[in-house]
C-alpha cells in the first residue's frame, strides 16, 4: 500500500500513511457527509418531484429519463457504498487492506459528453451533474490511496538518472 504524501485537493490537505487515516479526517466527514446528503436529495427527488416531471415528458425524452436516472443511482449507490467502507475501516469493522481489494474500488467511469436527451428536466441534469463531480472525486481519493493514483504516472526521467548514478557508484 503507498504512502499518503501532502495532497491538496480544494481547499484540504490529505495527508498520511494510508486509507486508515484518511478516514478518520474532516476531509472524509464532509465528503462522508456531502454523498449521502446527494443520496438523500436525488432518492427523495426521484420519488418526488421527479416522478411528476418524467410523466410530463415525450415518449423518447421518459425512456432517456428512466435511463439517466438508472446511471444516477447506480453510480450514486457506488459512491456510498466506497464511503461506507471507508467508515468501516474507521469504525475498526475492516482493515485498510482490505478495504483496498478490487472488490470496494471504484473503476473508471465513461465521461459522457451531454444527457441523452435535451427535454430532460434541469433538476434531473443538476443531480447528474453533482453525482459526477462527488464520483471524480471520491475516484481520486481512490487512487490517491490505494496507489493507482502514484503508479499510473509517468516515470520521472530525472529520478532515473539518479537512481542509475546511484547504482553505478554503489556497485
Amino acid at each position: 500500500m503507498s504512502e499518503l504524501t501532502a495532497e491538496t485537493t480544494g481547499s484540504d490537505t490529505v495527508q498520511g500513511p494510508g486509507p486508515g487515516d484518511f478516514s478518520r479526517s474532516e476531509l472524509f466527514d464532509r465528503t462522508f457527509q456531502e454523498g449521502m446528503e446527494l443520496v438523500e436529495d436525488t432518492a427523495a427527488y426521484l420519488d418526488g418531484d421527479g416522478r411528476r416531471d418524467s410523466k410530463l415528458l415525450s415518449r423518447s425524452a421518459a425512456l432517456a429519463y428512466a435511463a439517466e436516472s438508472m446511471k444516477l443511482t447506480t453510480r450514486l449507490m457506488q459512491v456510498a457504498s466506497w464511503l461506507l467502507i471507508q467508515r468501516a475501516v474507521r469504525e475498526g469493522d475492516m482493515g485498510p487492506e482490505a478495504a483496498g481489494e478490487a472488490r470496494y474500488r471504484l473503476a473508471e467511469r465513461r465521461i459522457e459528453a451531454a444527457p441523452s436527451h435535451a427535454e430532460l428536466p434541469i433538476a434531473l441534469v443538476e443531480y447528474l451533474v453533482r453525482s459526477e463531480k462527488l464520483y471524480d472525486r471520491v475516484l481520486y481519493l481512490d487512487q490517491r490511496m490505494y496507489g493507482d493514483g502514484v503508479s499510473a504516472a509517468a516515470p520521472n526521467p530525472v529520478q532515473s538518472q539518479i537512481d542509475r548514478l546511484a547504482a553505478a557508484f554503489t556497485a
